[in-house]
């Protein structure tokens, strides 16, 4: 997510993830095949230039997706989606924002009637560990069958430290920001972040979205308003970064808490902010020989399982539409040039300026047929909703974009530990 306003909103794994087998499963399945981006501290979940994104079709836009014939899309015979409605696979695909002090009845109605494979913990909450404990389990108490097929929900929350972090009270550590935690050691930081996360653990949170791999490499970090003016970089240069956002990532992993690597390919070189920007631009990093995006390649290397797309434009890797919503970015890239194999999520997309263009159900289109896994809102419950049966009926007339679906629910599913 971006920078401050009011937040809306086991070791680091050393091997790729176990979705192959899946995937391989699914494609043979599939009669077809799916053709080839939270920023700075808003209040939940940005980035320098001019150039606004294009705002109609584009090689991105659902206007040029081929499909029209209506076609039911066939449940896998075998693994973990047998037997699952298309609703259900479409709702591991979604995270919606919740009132981190309280969740509405809005909330507890989405996990049954939208099957929410996720929700995400937003906004300020001060009542410790047992009160968010609480909040947890009332969601929580909802998985089944009928609502999520069975499997759990990943409960995540933004807790950076510094300016964001959503969890507070009793319970809960004051966590410095990025910058103060990078002054310690990486073994140090590493036992203070097993900390941090068995408080989350406690909580019931098992995914925080932290930490923050962007390079802040400009003259002037405080320029930078989603990041450097916040102090949410490990440092700045790529081998700090590497180092602590590494570190700070094994201790939440060793408690069991899901780690997730943000903003790729980087903000750490914009001006704007992506929550309150509608033409935030990078027009600097590029899509080979970056030290920005070298910090996520070795990350990924290190055994990532989960990054986070920004939604800013990056001109020299794809300048027609946001990272969250460009193939370029996420499949040919991320996946393809940087081999990552897990769970891709998009930064909030639910009420972000940068992306206001798009409708809700056009945004969870896009983002989806891009490669992303998973799509974060932490706004309008209706939101989420429009997203959902956007999908659905983009799936329901599109073998290829159905299939798509279902690679990315196999992949949120694995992270979730639901396996063949």
């Amino acid at each position: 997510m971006s920078a401050p306003k009011p937040l809306r909103g086991r070791a680091l794994a050393r091997r790729p993830l176990l979705v192959g087998a899946l995937v391989t499963g699914l494609a043979a399945c599939s009669s077809s095949r799916p053709a080839p981006g939270d920023s700075a501290p808003s209040a939940e979940a940005g980035a320098a230039s001019a150039a606004p994104p294009a705002t109609g079709p584009t090689s991105s836009s659902p206007a040029s997706a081929a499909a029209t014939t209506p076609t039911a899309p066939t449940a896998p015979a075998t693994g973990p989606l047998a037997g699952w409605s298309l609703e259900q696979r479409v709702g591991q695909l979604l995270m919606m924002g919740v009132d981190a002090a309280e969740a509405p009845a809005s909330a507890r109605r989405a996990i049954t009637s939208l099957h929410l494979g996720g929700v995400f913990l937003s906004g300020r909450s001060q009542g410790g560990t047992a009160a968010t404990r609480a909040v947890v389990d009332s969601l929580t108490g909802l998985v089944g069958p009928e609502s999520t097929g069975g499997a759990p929900l990943l409960v995540s929350t933004d807790q950076e430290g510094g300016d964001v972090q959503v969890l507070r009270g009793q319970g809960f550590s004051t966590i410095p920001s990025a910058l103060k935690q990078s002054e310690q050691s990486a073994a140090d930081l590493e036992t203070a972040a097993a900390g941090w996360g068995g408080e989350l653990a406690q909580a019931g949170v098992t995914m925080n979205l932290a930490p923050v791999a962007d390079l802040v490499d400009i003259a002037d970090p405080d320029s930078n308003e989603p990041i450097g003016a916040w102090g949410r970089q490990y440092g700045n240069d790529k081998e700090t970064v590497i180092e602590r956002a590494g570190a700070f990532a094994r201790g939440m992993e060793s408690a069991g808490v899901v780690a997730t690597f943000k903003h790729f390919p980087g903000l750490g070189r914009v001006a704007g902010n992506t929550d309150t920007s509608a033409s935030v631009t990078d027009s600097v990093t590029a899509r080979t020989g970056d030290a920005a995006v070298e910090v996520f390649s070795r990350l990924i290397a290190d055994g990532a399982r989960v990054v986070m797309v920004s939604s800013a434009v990056y001109t020299l890797i794809d300048a027609g539409s946001p990272a969250v919503f460009s193939s370029v970015v996420v499949t040919d890239m991320l996946r393809g040039d940087l081999g990552f194999t897990g769970v891709v999520i998009t930064d909030d997309v639910s009420a972000a300026a940068q992306v206001s263009t798009w409708g809700p159900a056009e945004r969870a289109v896009l983002a989806v047929r891009a490669g992303c896994d998973i799509v974060l809102a932490s706004g309008d419950p209706g939101v989420v909703e429009e997203m959902a049966q956007g999908l659905v009926d983009r799936a329901r007339t599109d073998p290829a974009f159905a299939a798509r679906v279902d690679e990315s629910a196999l992949r949120v599913l694995a992270l979730k530990g639901v396996q063949s």
